[in-house]
């Protein structure tokens, strides 16, 4: 899809335009087809120079302007001027609202009331135990718990003699004796 668009050119602080005809998939100071104009907003008025023949024919191959480009188009008279919704001021908010003043939890009004039904409450019933008889603690092993004592023992080891240094094997060195 081909778009009539914005593409920056000025300075830092210092923005002037291009106006150009580029594939949407094209970053906005990318890539693009055609230049037909050109825009400066700092200028008082704003200075827009577009050419009418090349976006005439571009619109009718099917280019789709941007928003800020229709409105530009549409000063010039090139095009009806575009039936964008204009952005609603949001409401300022009151100084006099604290967070004190404001529910932490917004509260949450129904028009119809919750009517629960009653269950009555029904108790599981515990199963029988049977008291423990010698021939039960027969069939079961018993099982020890564990202490930190019993994870500290170790195996013993035997500790080393000046005999046990004598018998390891000397490792060979790199360098070569002459």
């Amino acid at each position: 899809m081909v778009k009539i668009r914005l593409q920056r050119v000025g300075t830092k602080n210092r923005p002037s335009y291009r106006i150009v005809v580029a594939d949407v998939r094209a970053p906005r100071d990318g890539a693009f087809i055609n230049i037909i104009g050109h825009y400066n907003p700092l200028t008082d008025p704003e200075t827009i120079v577009i050419d009418e023949e090349k976006a005439l024919s571009w619109l009718k191959q099917g280019a789709q302007p941007t928003d800020t480009a229709a409105r530009l188009l549409a000063k010039l008279g090139i095009i009806e001027r575009p039936k964008i919704p204009e952005a609603k001021p949001k409401a300022p908010k009151k100084k006099s609202e604290t967070l004190e003043e404001k529910p932490i939890i917004p509260e949450v009004k129904s028009e119809k009331p919750e009517v629960k039904p009653e269950k009555p409450e029904v108790k599981p019933e515990k199963p029988e135990v049977k008291p423990k008889t010698p021939e039960d603690k027969l069939e079961t092993p018993e099982v020890k718990p564990k202490t930190p004592e019993d994870k500290l023992e170790t195996p013993e080891v035997k500790p080393k003699t000046p005999e046990d240094k004598l018998e390891t094997p000397k490792k060979k060195s790199k360098t070569p004796k002459e």
